[in-house]
């Protein structure tokens, strides 16, 4: 009698007793099976449900490592499916065909692959991450594969005085089935991979494709030279940009849709020496709006932000280099204080996610639309909260200062490395020190830092100048267990997957008052700093001893943030 799945489960510590019975009186009104329920009400990983699903069903675990494949049973399932489906062939015996699956209970998988291989199938379990890596090995990665197989012109396609395609080919180009699908498939590709860009980079003689995962990039795939031209002039029809226009920056914007719904991505293209290098910013909706509370800051810090947040009015500003996640925690921050009976009005460059119940405006400096421009006008609409995506002069700067001072509460980012930093970069704007202490409420600086992963997760002993180099007002003790992740399929052998905050809030006393009247420097300001204000490396050794994320990562995003 095979063991029941909640048993097994349960056995594994995957669930609890309390968690399999209150799945178990769902299942009494819903038709849905056991598994199913309990990945929605438990957070289970669907890998380990599969895994112990064919453990109950007698489904042979295949381990791929060291494996061969002979070319002959590889031709029989096309790359195509086989990267479709996420399946791998490995063997043939009397009619028989042995598929390697992250699924093997996919019942259209497997119909559809009876068909296309005209056998009978054995189902064998592989982990899904090993068995892309080994797919990707044998079949090449899809966007690849599809590079080779791109039938290209000739190279006497017609050219203008330049030697380059004319607009009217490079429109043909674009619009091919292939190219087409070639280039939804690198997206596709990037946000399946969790990528926040994509770079398509030319060369001399050849194209780099890459991603940019968890803030680090990898190069992805590499296209012909030949192939450059109808690539990024496909992406600039998507974009709605100028393709005959190749040599001075250009900006658009695509919706892509996805299985999971829209993606929007921003586009950018610089004319280099070996032709326009593109960049896509991929803003994913379903992964746009993330509660104050999970963005990582710890209990005291979130609730001084808060606190901030719930004044009237005022000025809040967040700090931090670009990709450093400013915007999520504003968006984070209107998400937390919006309410049907406040007028919040926001000013972008670009709007980049669509938050319910706030008037967005983008600004538009072709027609003259500026931060300081649609700031004047905001303050005509009768706003409670205005949120200005940035403080980029002086302008700006002093309307954002003054609607603090007349009754509005005002958010915005500003580029500085640490949070004392805003105070003295807005003074040396030209902003009057008086106002700016009259309005100021709190700066909050921030830097991302990467997530250990979970599947490769290890103690180890770090090197003692590192730790030596990171100690703050916080130290790590010798004897405190630290943690790297050591390389897996799951995190592309990185060893880290995801990322999260770190923090450091300055609120804004008396004390400071008088003293940001006065002209501080930087080194004073953080001399008189409340006595909660932590910097921003505490906060992510407090991460490291949570096991959250490691010395060196804490380091590497710190390096710096005292100088401004």
């Amino acid at each position: 009698m095979r063991p029941k799945l909640g048993e097994l489960l349960c056995g594994k510590g995957l669930i609890n007793s309390q968690q399999l019975t209150e799945a178990l009186e769902m299942q009494k009104d819903d038709p849905r099976k056991l598994g199913q329920i309990l990945l929605e009400i438990t957070g289970l990983n669907s890998r380990f449900l599969n895994e112990i699903l064919c453990e109950q069903a007698g489904i042979e675990r295949l381990e791929l490592e060291g494996l061969t494949v002979p070319p002959d049973i590889l031709s029989l399932v096309p790359a195509e499916a086989a990267s479709q489906y996420n399946v791998l062939p490995v063997g043939r015996e009397n009619g028989r065909l042995t598929l390697a699956m992250s699924d093997p209970f996919d019942h259209v998988a497997l119909s559809n692959l009876r068909m296309i291989t005209g056998l009978s199938i054995r189902r064998c379990y592989s982990r899904p991450a090993e068995l892309e890596k080994v797919i990707q090995h044998y079949y090449g990665s899809n966007v690849a594969r599809m590079v080779r197989n791109l039938s290209t012109s000739e190279e006497s396609e017609e050219q203008d005085a330049n030697g380059q395609l004319t607009a009217s080919r490079l429109h043909e180009l674009a619009r091919e089935p292939s190219l087409v699908n070639l280039v939804n498939l690198i997206l596709l590709e990037a946000i399946e991979s969790r990528a926040s860009d994509v770079h398509i980079e030319p060369f001399e003689n050849q194209v780099k494709i890459k991603y940019r995962i968890d803030g680090m990039l990898i190069e992805k795939s590499t296209s012909p030279k030949r192939l450059q031209a109808a690539i990024i002039s496909r992406i600039k029809i998507m974009a709605g940009m100028n393709i005959a226009e190749r040599y001075i920056p250009q900006d658009g914007h695509i919706e892509f849709s996805t299985g999971r719904g829209k993606v929007d991505l921003r586009v950018s293209t610089v004319p280099s020496v070996w032709g326009e290098a593109v960049v896509m910013r991929i803003l994913d909706r379903s992964n746009a709006l993330i509660a104050l509370h999970d963005l990582g800051m710890s209990p005291g810090m979130l609730d001084g932000f808060d606190q901030a947040l719930s004044k009237a009015h005022g000025i809040i500003l967040v700090t931090g280099p670009t990709g450093s996640g400013k915007t999520t925690t504003l968006y984070a921050a209107l998400n937390h204080i919006y309410s049907p009976s406040l007028k919040i009005i926001t000013v972008e460059d670009p709007v980049e996610y669509q938050l319910e119940g706030v008037v967005q405006m983008p600004i538009n400096p072709r027609r003259g639309l500026t931060f300081g421009r649609g700031l004047r006008h905001i303050l005509r609409q009768d706003p409670n909260i205005i949120m200005v995506g940035e403080i980029r002069d002086k302008e700006t700067a002093e309307i954002a200062i003054r609607a603090a001072l007349t009754g509005h509460l005002v958010l915005s980012t500003l580029h500085t490395n640490n949070a004392a930093g805003a105070i003295t970069r807005l003074i040396d704007m030209g902003v009057e020190p008086f106002l700016l202490a009259s309005s100021l409420e709190g700066v909050l600086a921030q830097r991302l830092v990467r997530k250990i992963c979970p599947s490769c997760r290890k103690p180890y002993k770090p090197d003692e100048s590192l730790l030596a180099n990171l100690n703050n007002s916080i130290t790590i003790p010798p004897d405190a267990p630290l943690y790297h992740g050591t390389g897996c399929d799951d995190c592309n052998q990185t060893g880290m997957r995801g990322r999260n905050g770190i923090f450091e809030f300055l609120r804004i006393t008396e004390t400071l008052r008088k003293l940001i009247a006065e002209r501080p420097t930087t080194e004073q300001l953080l001399a008189a700093a409340p006595s909660d204000y932590h910097h921003m490396r505490h906060d992510g050794i407090e991460k490291i001893l949570a096991g959250m994320t490691t010395p060196e990562e804490v380091l590497r995003v710190t390096q710096g943030v005292e100088e401004d």
